[in-house]
């Protein structure tokens, strides 16, 4: 007899044949980062797949031997004409090598010990089994590892994220500038406020998102190069007369990044929580004009452009979904719960080193990839928004009660007589206040007819204040 078992050991079975010969499947994947986005995140696989790990760490190994070769250590010499095949190594390196790298790794249970033998693998293909005990020569794991991260992390931004970023940049800077003349009711606290304009408010997240990109933009990118605890122990006890911080220092800056001088055997990861708070922070930004752009969607403040194929909803054929912002806002969302968490585990280590940061690591792409679906999702839904001009016109009329801040100002620039309470007192009727009623009122006030002009040309579409310069 048919059972659920049944049916459930029929499917086990059929993953069972399928998986070994079909892993590339997007449909396969577990997680929508390398599944149902792969086309979206793939640029990303350049710096934080398996593959881009052990490729720059094969590239700091080499890089590393090259300028040992440099300082020059007696027992060390390599002609400058052997420089480019030992470059070539991780500059040509390919996906066949990285399995050579994994296949090595099952059998050290190390992974940087099996890149230190595939280096020297190829040092013996280049004739240059003389140098080879020079390769990772007093060096701890984690001298390439917080070097070779950092460095993926920093070209990843570079590469990647900060081209994203500064498009959903400019295309806020080129909507502010589009709508810049187009007034618009204010709402704080969800109730009508004092008029404010389209552009302006789209400003707002513009230059937040600027003034964050700047600070990512300065945030160092920090290595740990010392050894086995930090302090040099065997290059030091092999040739005292070095001076090994400063040939570390050179080292690591000749990479693109900073050391940080006095460490444990890892890289403290501060400037690394600091980047990830401030991807966090840039996150926030963008759920809150998220969320801002998705209540205007739903107030007819924004109309969306769509193609005339695409469903909104499987049951109500009227629906327009703001889909794009709600896909935004959920991506942002992920991203920034694995950003805390990075920067709250990373630089906690128990004494002078544990394990946890190793595996956690790895895990550094997830957020960028979330974070680049959303960077592309927003993108696309403000490429769909258009403001709906008459529904915006039409909610400053039938707020015209908003003039009322105004009007009692500019009284109280006359010494009118409790200017606040008198307009408290006519715009808290219970009545819906017209321009026309206000027009009214202001004719019953006793001041210069000079005043009554003034304050009769206040609207709520002229009553904008000041465009940011």
């Amino acid at each position: 007899m048919f059972t659920q078992h049944t049916e459930e050991l029929r499917i086990k079975d059929y993953f069972c044949r399928l998986l070994p010969i079909d892993m590339t499947n997007s449909l396969l994947a577990i997680s929508p980062v390398d599944g149902r986005y792969a086309t979206v995140t793939q640029p990303l696989t350049e710096y934080f797949s398996e593959y881009a790990l052990i490729r720059e760490r094969v590239k700091v190994e080499v890089r590393y031997l090259i300028a040992l070769s440099q300082i020059p250590l007696p027992q060390l010499k390599i002609d400058v004409k052997h420089f480019d095949a030992l470059r070539a190594i991780y500059r040509n390196f390919t996906v066949e090598d990285a399995e050579w790298v994994k296949k090595a790794e099952k059998t050290t249970n190390h992974d940087v010990k099996a890149v230190e033998y595939f280096v020297k693998e190829k040092l013996d293909n280049l004739g240059l089994s003389d140098v080879k005990e020079f390769v990772h020569f007093g060096l701890t794991s984690q001298d390439i590892n917080n070097t070779a991260m950092p460095l993926l992390t920093k070209h990843s931004l570079s590469e990647v994220m900060l081209p994203a970023l500064t498009d959903v940049e400019q295309k806020l800077i080129t909507l502010s500038l589009n709508w810049k003349d187009i007034p618009m009711l204010a709402h704080t606290h969800g109730q009508p406020a004092s008029p404010t304009l389209l552009g302006k408010e789209i400003r707002v997240f513009s230059e937040r998102l600027k003034n964050q990109i700047d600070l990512l933009k300065a945030v160092l990118h920090s290595a740990k190069f010392g050894g086995a605890t930090g302090n040099f122990n065997a290059h030091h006890v092999a040739y005292p007369e070095i001076n090994w911080p400063a040939f570390a220092d050179n080292f690591v800056s000749s990479l693109g990044l900073s050391r940080t001088a006095c460490t444990t055997q890892i890289e403290p990861y501060d400037n690394a929580a600091t980047l990830f708070d401030n991807l966090k922070r840039i996150n926030t930004i963008l759920i809150d004009l998220c969320r801002d752009v998705w209540t205007y969607i739903s107030m007819n403040y924004f109309s969306q452009t769509i193609a005339a194929n695409e469903t909104g909803s499987s049951a109500m054929p009227h629906k327009v979904n703001p889909i794009d912002f709600e896909n935004a806002e959920g991506n942002f969302g992920i991203a920034n719960a694995w950003f805390e968490f990075l920067a709250a585990k990373l630089p906690v280590s128990r004494m002078q080193r544990d394990l946890t940061d190793s595996t956690v690591l790895r895990n550094t792409g997830v957020p960028f990839a979330h974070t680049l679906i959303a960077l592309k999702s927003l993108l696309k839904g403000l490429n769909k928004i258009s403001p709906n001009e008459k529904v915006l016109n039409d909610d400053l009329n039938n707020n015209a009660a908003v003039i009322a801040e105004a009007i009692q100002t500019i009284l109280r620039r006359e010494g009118f007589k409790n200017p606040y309470e008198t307009l408290k007192e006519l715009t808290r009727k219970n009545e819906h206040i017209t321009l026309e009623k206000i027009h009214a009122f202001i004719q019953t006030l006793q001041v210069d007819d000079r005043v009554k002009k003034e304050l009769l040309q206040i609207t709520p579409q002229n009553y904008t204040g000041v465009q940011p310069s």
